[in-house]
């Protein structure tokens, strides 16, 4: 598709540059030519000139947008006017500015701060097209607005849209740290550091900002919130003003993370105990400092108490204490303080039966309660643990009547796939907004507690966690970017649906096909369900190996350890017991109506079962099936599942750009390899451990796999894998002759055409390769050249290479040659050969 990029006003240089292939960097701001000329005929009346009655950067943002949109679409240059013209036109800018032109207008509604209005008005035989905002930034998001619509292909012929947002905050967090690395970024390097410091070209910082605006972002904290104590120095106080210059012009005001012992590591002090005066003082002061470079800050965001991060309790003091010192130090700048409810205790007795990590924030907030500052507003996960593929709301959202809240949810998919898996987190996200916790038993849904509604507070919203990265696509699977376009649309207006908010990413990214549209919008709604039955099911949580990677399977890694995401997993049942009864007291936290739905077995639901609940391996759910039972068929329908995704995506090839295409097949190729790593693994500790067998007889029975340790073996090495689980059977076979070594097996399948699957550890570092051979004719060669998290043989690194409609007889000889490189030693697992079920598969050459 030929795509013109130029300069505007107020946007940064993109050069000019004429491609046929799309990378993903424009996200869903692509601003496609419309080919159907009936569509582009649908827009001929509307206006070819632009005047902007607002002089501000973000308008003028609004108003080259408006240039770069239409010109891109409809193929029109927008002529920019000086002055109301005696013709049609777009006229931009706020309802007070607009009314001075057309006194007989009005938006209709009253316009919050950051609304907007759209709509057309005739007059002098002319067409006006407003785009009004109750501000600038409201002026901007119009705009986009408007060309959403206009990419989508919808009808404007009787366009009349006002629209404000649910809350004042909505941010998200970036993760970087100032070396330029990413705390749980999965993208490549930060875009805004580098070297310790802030990048030279910050042209991407400009152009994330402008990609935030368009979904109503109107806030960011650039720095992870375990932050680097040089944030605050006067020499770095000065580079990050260079990032807020160039997100200024898009309405996105930048915040800090920072560390509460900066006043002692930074200031010298002897302490950093915030009811000191000294402490107090110094926080104004460095305030003060701030605020004279970037006079726009939003505010910081602190992180304390929490996974060794310094903070009040070193001194007996409270988060109150704290968060009000640097509370008081920005509100005469007009700036807020986002203070992390992620505070716990990292080092738990897992011998103690009532201790509880799910626990620790409501347990800690909720007696502050009414004493933080009224521009402190605690920013809170949406669930209890930690970001896992289900849990359940936290309670703390219904705990705190007199103080404002943010939900926290994470972009960035740390426990659900690290975008190397598509999971979809719009539909979890929504159930977590839209749960209705019964607060003094009314309703109270958790989007209008955040929303300061509920218990009418002056500040709210929302926190994401995005961590893009400078990868050309932001995130690294082109799909993931749904969830940040997601996320912003929910912070808008938390009662749009999924599915809305799906088909619309789907349009704006790969274009109005019906078959794209429908094919994507799918994939995307049922993904993170089906990742939920391939990792960790009836609210286990996601079952990864959460000391290290947080991405590959790891069962055991949540036992007998201090962090406390335990499932009490033993021969008899599994699931912790947080009832008030006989478990944690956990379930006490919520409010009675929907405490008496967790507490009993007979009403809580299945979903959320073993979070909730330890029962035995033969207690039956709601389905007749036994938990044991729901563990294995959930993870071969999950698998199942994911393998289902290559072959709906394959239904696309033509109908997008090839590049995109066949990033996004490799993807879903890799993870449905990994969905049976997953299976695998979970069945198979679950099995050993219950020691209940399959009813299906799936589990530990595959006749169609070979084990690479049982292949005739020359140089390779069988070696026992750790965890156990993440290999078959539990070993594998390692080559450490860098001349290579060999694996062979006489295969007796009936004649006919079979997919080979070969199963293989792939090192983040060192590129072996590998040789397979049917008899003497070479099959496939291919390098270990992914990047997986890790360099040993484990869940993380284990995947898989397909090779599709082979022909064999019995007797083929099949050979596998591998030759180690740079410490990674041609690991391989299994072999797996099943009848070919590829229809889209290439040809067997050698048949």
């Amino acid at each position: 598709m030929l795509r013109l990029r130029f300069l505007l006003p107020g946007l940064l240089l993109l050069g000019s540059t004429w491609s046929l292939a799309e990378t993903g960097a424009e996200g869903w701001l692509r601003y496609a030519p419309i080919g159907d000329a009936r569509v582009i005929e649908r827009y001929h009346t509307l206006p070819g000139s632009v005047l902007s009655l607002n002089d501000s950067p973000i308008v003028r943002s609004a108003a080259s947008e408006l240039v770069r949109g239409i010109d891109g679409m409809l193929g029109r240059k927008l002529e920019v006017e000086t002055a109301l013209p005696d013709k049609s036109a777009f006229v931009l800018g706020t309802v007070t500015e607009l009314q001075t032109h057309f006194p007989h207008w009005n938006p209709g509604v009253e316009l919050r701060p950051e609304g907007y209005a759209i709509t057309s008005i005739h007059k002098h035989g002319h067409i006006y097209w407003l785009i009004a905002g109750a501000d600038a930034r409201g002026v901007l998001y119009g705009t986009f607005r408007l060309l959403e619509m206009i990419g989508e292909e919808k009808d404007l012929s009787s366009l009349s849209v006002s629209e404000s947002p649910s809350a004042p905050v909505r941010w998200v967090n970036q993760w970087d740290n100032l070396n330029g690395t990413i705390e749980r970024g999965y993208a490549g390097r930060s875009i805004f550091f580098d070297n310790d410091g802030v990048g030279v070209d910050l042209t991407r910082a400009g152009e994330y900002a402008r990609l935030l605006a368009s979904v109503g972002i109107n806030g960011i904290a650039i720095n992870n919130v375990n932050a680097d104590l040089k944030m605050l120095t006067p020499e770095m106080i000065a580079q990050v003003a260079r990032i807020a210059d160039v997100m200024r012009p898009w309405g996105v005001r930048l915040a800090v993370s920072v560390d509460l012992s900066s006043p002692k590591v930074v200031g010298g002090l002897d302490t950093f105990d915030p009811l000191d005066p000294r402490v107090i003082a110094w926080w104004q002061k460095k305030v003060d400092e701030v605020y004279a470079k970037i006079p726009d800050l939003g505010g910081f965001v602190v992180k304390a108490d929490s996974e060794g991060r310094a903070g009040p309790l070193q001194y007996g003091r409270t988060p109150v204490d704290a968060a009000n010192v640097l509370a008081r130090a920005l509100r005469p700048h007009g700036g807020v303080l986002l203070y992390r409810a992620f505070v716990y205790n990292h080092h738990l007795d897992w011998r103690d039966l009532k201790a509880d990590r799910a626990r620790a924030a409501y347990d800690i907030f909720h007696p502050l309660d009414g004493k933080f500052d009224d521009n402190v507003i605690v920013q809170i996960k949406h669930g209890p643990i930690d970001f896992q593929v289900r849990e359940p709301v936290s309670p703390l959202f219904a705990g705190l009547h007199h103080t404002n809240e943010a939900i926290e949810l994470q972009v960035t998919q740390e426990y659900t796939g690290q975008q190397r898996h598509l999971v979809f987190l719009v539909p979890m996200w929504k159930e977590a907004l839209d749960f209705d916790l019964r607060a003094e038993n009314r309703h109270t849904p958790v989007k209008e507690i955040v929303e300061g509604k509920a218990f009418d507070r002056p500040l709210g919203g929302f926190a994401g966690v995005s961590n893009v990265g400078l990868d050309t696509n932001w995130l690294a699977h082109p799909m993931a970017m749904a969830n940040l376009y997601g996320f912003g649309r929910l912070a808008w207006n938390p009662d749009t649906s999924p599915r809305e908010i799906a088909d619309d990413w789907t349009r704006l990214t790969f274009g109005n096909n019906p078959t794209v549209v429908s094919t994507i919008d799918d994939m995307l709604l049922s993904s993170w369900k089906t990742y939920e039955r391939y990792t960790g099911p009836l609210g286990l949580g996601t079952l990864t190996d959460i000391l290290r990677s947080h991405y590959g399977p790891g069962i055991e890694s949540a036992e007998r350890n201090g962090w406390g995401q335990w499932i009490r997993a033993d021969h008899e049942g599994v699931g912790m017991d947080r009832t008030v009864a006989t478990g944690t007291g956990y379930i006490e936290q919520y409010p009675s109506e929907v405490a008496r739905i967790f507490e009993s077995l007979s009403t809580s639901p299945d979903t959320l079962l073993l979070f909730m609940h330890h029962v035995p391996y033969t207690y039956k759910l709601r389905s007749g099936e036994t938990v044991i039972q729901h563990i294995y068929d959930s993870h071969y329908e999950g698998a199942v599942d994911a393998a289902k995704q290559v072959t709906e995506w394959q239904r696309l090839k033509g109908l997008i750009d090839d590049e995109r295409y066949e990033k996004v097949l490799a993807l879903v190729e890799y993870q449905a390899g990994h969905a049976v790593v997953w299976r695998d693994a979970v069945n198979n500790w679950f099995y050993k451990m219950s020691g209940i067998a399959d009813n299906k007889d799936r589990v530990e029975h595959d006749p169609s796999r070979i084990e690479a340790e049982n292949m005739q073996l020359s140089g390779y090495t069988p070696i026992d894998v750790t965890p156990w689980e993440t290999a078959s059977d539990g070993k594998a076979i390692a080559c450490e002759d860098p001349s290579g070594c060999t694996a062979i097996v006489v295969l007796n399948q009936a004649a006919g055409t079979y997919d080979i699957a070969i199963q293989y550890f792939d090192f983040r570092h060192g590129v072996s390769t590998y040789d397979v051979y049917r008899n003497d004719q070479l099959l496939k060669e291919w390098r270990a050249d992914n990047v997986l998290p890790g360099d040993q043989m484990s869940g993380d690194t284990s995947t898989r290479i397909t090779l599709h409609g082979i022909s064999l007889k019995p007797g083929d000889v099949l050979r596998i040659e591998g030759h180690p490189d740079g410490g990674e030693p041609a690991p391989l697992d299994y072999v797996e050969i099943s009848a070919s079920s590829n229809t889209m598969a290439e040809a067997d050459s050698h048949k």
